[in-house]
């Protein structure tokens, strides 16, 4: 039956496609980047990290402030990019393979699938049937053969390895399957000669490229000459008065450590060090000061620079869409995957990579340094100055706009979750015919100890709901960016309307709930 289903619907879309077959559909780049924060660029305020290339981009598109990864980890947004779906929806909460359960958890962790399904119609099928020349350069990290972008609809994949970090290292040689490489090569650029080949070799009939960067994702190793060149910067700057690493707790624990509380132990000897701390505590980065992860940023922005040039040089700027987008917010706390682990003090800058401030938390939280992050929309023939758009969207969100972007129609019973922007940017004016945006987490994240949780936001209002105690935060973004005037003891009842609508929510989507874990022990009394 799917395969009947998918010739019917391919059929479709083909012939509304090529209603007019004298317009060339616009080529399209999807350029994903991996773990950069909503602060890591200069358009969106970073004043260590230098981005000229992406930041000219911004000024000639559509650059969106309040845009949303749909889960603080990788592969959920990813499967939600290419889907249009929840990663509630699709059961995939969690990155592949996942966090292991301990024994300190009082919830198990709900086992997710190791792939998206073949079942799901991906953004590159439709494409691919509609007539465009597909490849995947990069990470995957939504399924292991024979689940990998061969199957998934694109022509083209490099390199042959569809986990979620380099298999060596950033610096050459890679030992990947179908990207050469050579001591002194940098994987960014290499996915970046390949990226430019594509584009050569396809540049006469429509193209998706799905340029999606392993960078910057840890293991945290810059490029040599942009590396010497942000030291010499770092020395340069004033020192920084900023607290270089804060507490954060976990708001479920019961009662949870207040702000001030956690700044009291930071002195202290039981909370020193880089590790998971007393109270289910862990440091959150709050400078951009990490050299390695600054010639990272650099990397990938000269990435985009060449792909510009490239399109430049081929005359086929005015027709190509590009999409900016991160699939989750920037790691300011180290990966504890192991609650054991211990990182030295001079070992910091492989662990924490960037400060994601003004927002709270970092990757693994559903605070919004977890999960907003930079989004930029360049349309082809777009001739205005670029322009700033406040509206919450959310990675479900970009599959139907490039659908509309490229002349197709709209199918909300594959994008069910997702609407198209394309209003947004054509008319400043215009608003989503949505209510909410919401996230579900069933559990436990490497990346910080607080306890497994879902969110919502609507308009202003974002409430987080824990999962352990049945905690809740409320938060008005407008007024608290930085989410620390937690305010639901005040509006109890701005709580339960959220609450039950998330609740609705997670019903409709068929989110999975956690249950009881039978081993779990007890924390030690805290000091």
């Amino acid at each position: 039956m799917r395969f009947v289903f998918l010739f019917l619907f391919f059929i479709s879309c083909y012939a509304t496609s090529r209603a007019d077959p004298s317009v060339k559909p616009p080529n399209i780049i999807f350029f994903l980047v991996d773990d950069l924060g909503w602060k890591d660029l200069g358009c969106y305020g970073s004043s260590f990290y230098e981005t000229p290339h992406i930041d000219r981009l911004a000024s000639k598109s559509v650059r969106f402030t309040d845009a949303y990864a749909a889960c603080h980890v990788c592969s959920p947004t990813r499967a939600s990019i290419m889907t249009g779906k929840y990663p509630a929806r699709l059961q995939l909460t969690d990155w592949l393979p996942g966090r292991k359960d301990f024994p300190f958890q009082k919830l198990k962790n709900v086992p997710v699938p190791q792939q998206l399904p073949l079942s799901e119609v991906t953004l590159a099928e439709v494409l691919k049937t509609n007539g465009y020349r597909t490849a995947h350069l990069g990470k995957w990290h939504l399924g292991e053969e024979p689940f990998g972008p061969l199957s998934q609809g694109f022509d083209i994949q490099i390199p042959r390895w569809n986990k979620g970090w380099p298999k060596v290292s950033f610096h050459g040689p890679f030992q990947l399957d179908g990207l050469d490489s050579k001591e002194g090569d940098y994987l960014t650029d290499r996915l970046t000669d390949e990226a430019e080949r594509f584009i050569e070799d396809s540049k006469d009939s429509p193209f998706f490229l799905y340029l999606s960067h392993f960078a910057v994702h840890d293991p945290i190793e810059g490029r040599t000459d942009y590396v010497q060149k942000f030291e010499t910067k770092r020395k340069g700057n004033p020192a920084n008065p900023t607290q270089p690493y804060v507490l954060e707790g976990n708001p479920d624990d019961r009662p949870p450590l207040t702000r001030r509380e956690l700044e009291n132990r930071l002195s202290k000897p039981a909370w020193s060090g880089y590790r998971v701390h007393p109270n289910r505590t862990v440091k959150i980065k709050q400078t951009q000061d990490n050299v390695q992860f600054a010639a990272m940023v650099s990397s990938m922005d000269e990435s985009m620079g060449r792909i510009v040039a490239k399109l430049d040089s081929l005359g086929l700027t005015n027709n190509t869409m590009i999409v900016f987008f991160s699939d989750n917010g920037g790691m300011s706390a180290a990966n504890f995957g192991r609650p054991n682990r211990t990182i030295a003090p001079d070992q910091l800058d492989l662990a924490y990579s960037t400060s994601n401030l003004p927002l709270r938390g970092a990757k693994g939280w559903l605070y919004e340094g977890g999960i907003r992050v930079p989004l930029i929309i360049h349309l082809p023939g777009e001739r205005r100055e670029g322009t700033t758009n406040a509206t919450p969207v959310i990675s479900n969100d970009l599959f139907p706009t490039i659908l509309e972007s490229a002349g197709m129609p709209l199918r909300s019973d594959l994008h069910r979750d997702g609407l198209s922007l394309v209003p947004l940017m054509r008319d400043p004016n215009a608003q989503l015919e949505r209510s909410a945006l919401f996230w579900h987490f069933p559990h436990y994240s490497n990346h910080g100890m607080q306890s497994p949780c879902g969110a919502i936001r609507a308009g202003d209002y974002k409430l987080i709901e824990y999962f352990e105690n049945q905690s809740v935060q409320l938060f008005h973004l407008r007024d608290d960016l930085e989410e620390q005037k937690d305010l639901s003891s005040s509006l109890p009842e701005k709580v339960a309307e959220l609450r039950n609508q998330l609740q609705r929510w997670r019903s409709d989507v068929g989110a999975q709930a956690m249950e009881l874990n039978p081993d779990y022990q007890a924390p030690k009394a805290n000091p």
